[in-house]
């Protein structure tokens, strides 16, 4: 294996990854709650492998077949995040002292699961780091394309997970009602950041 183009992956994967978005707060707040988290996780990186793997095999094809997905992805993704953070603003006003980090009250799966699906496919962002950005960068090593894509994809699962599972570390912080209340603020602020970024970027 060269490990140098395996490390460009991983260290581009892991950059653009790292930023706060409508993905990871999910992620975060799954494991903070210690709700389906390995579920989540896994969905999240086989996601990307996914897009990582079409934009370093197929950018080209895709951009000449399909001129209408941007649009179209940038008006579903935003709608979704509007949705979902007036659903996390919701959750913020309603909570009360009973809400605690150690309720037992658990999500369904099926939502949980087409929610996590909805955050990565809907998201335009996803499709510009992984297919567009990290297609592009992968064309600098050619005939080694897809050891810069393991790279990045060996990225996307250890940020992933690290964040879902490393997140048991913050619950004597959520142990209090108010910062539950302030994570819901924060996830609706996000969500709505980003889809106001979606519509005035058309």
């Amino acid at each position: 294996m060269d490990l140098p183009i395996y490390m460009t992956g991983l260290m581009m994967g892991l950059s653009l990854i790292v930023a706060i978005g409508a993905q990871n707060a999910f992620i975060l707040r799954q494991g903070l709650r210690r709700e389906h988290v390995f579920a989540v996780c896994l969905t999240c990186g086989v996601s990307d492998a996914i897009l990582i793997l079409l934009g370093v095999t197929s950018l080209g094809q895709i951009a000449a077949m399909l001129p209408w997905l941007d649009p179209a992805m940038r008006f579903g993704g935003a709608a979704f995040l509007i949705w979902y953070g007036a659903k996390s603003l919701h959750s913020a006003v309603r909570s009360s002292g009973a809400l605690t980090v150690e309720e037992e009250v658990s999500s369904r799966f099926w939502p949980t699961f087409a929610t996590c699906l909805a955050l990565t496919w809907l998201n335009p962002h996803v499709y510009l780091d992984t297919v567009v950005l990290l297609g592009t960068i992968a064309t600098r090593f050619p005939g080694q394309e897809m050891l810069f894509a393991a790279g990045a994809m060996s990225a996307s699962f250890l940020f992933f997970f690290a964040l879902g599972y490393g997140a048991k570390w913050l619950r004597p912080v959520f142990s209090r009602p108010s910062a539950w209340r302030v994570l819901d603020l924060a996830i609706a602020a996000v969500m709505w950041t980003i889809a106001y970024r979606l519509l005035s970027g058309m």
